[in-house]
């Protein structure tokens, strides 16, 4: 199922399907361009791609995953409705229905190895990693280096150049 970062974002972006397969898929190959510290990867460990709040993927994200793997390591989705509750896991859709404000759920991640992502407005901007946009009735991506950096992962070049880039300039000093 790997396709070229350009072949999966064509057929992804321009695919007849609900809004959240579409968003299924990105998740999953968000796992073939994305590199976690090692100190992350257990070998035998499930490669967790988790949900926090109301699932608003259904069986689409199940079936996005199904027989796959990443390294030799099976996917396992997990969903979780509070923060606190969140462990083992290296991708974390966070849905609007999450319980905490979103500056304090991304507070609560903080020092963790985990590509959060989010289809929440300004998300990107606000911290979070992946922030998935609709242009033109497209799935476009934001992504924030600077949060991915932070939580020490590393985005491929080639996924970085689909999206578009947030980046946050300094405070000017008093």
């Amino acid at each position: 199922m790997m396709m070229t970062a350009a072949g999966w974002w064509a057929t992804s972006a321009s695919a007849a399907a609900p809004e959240y397969q579409l968003k299924a898929v990105f998740l999953f190959q968000f796992s073939q361009f994305v590199e976690w510290p090692v100190t992350t990867s257990v070998q035998n460990a499930p490669f967790s791609l988790c949900v926090l709040g109301e699932d608003p993927f259904k069986k689409y994200l199940d079936q996005a995953v199904e027989g796959e793997a990443v390294d030799g390591r099976p996917f396992a989705v997990k969903r979780y409705q509070r923060v606190e509750e969140v462990e083992d896991c290296q991708i974390l859709f966070i849905a609007s229905s999450a319980t905490l404000p979103l500056e304090s759920t991304l507070a609560e991640l903080r020092d963790r190895s985990i590509l959060t992502v989010a289809d929440s407005p300004a998300f990107a901007d606000r911290g979070g990693v992946i922030e998935f946009v609709t242009v033109d009735n497209r799935l476009r991506l934001r992504i924030n280096p600077q949060a991915a950096e932070a939580a020490g992962l590393t985005i491929s070049s080639k996924l970085l150049s689909l999206a578009s880039l947030v980046t946050r300039h300094p405070e000017p000093s008093q």
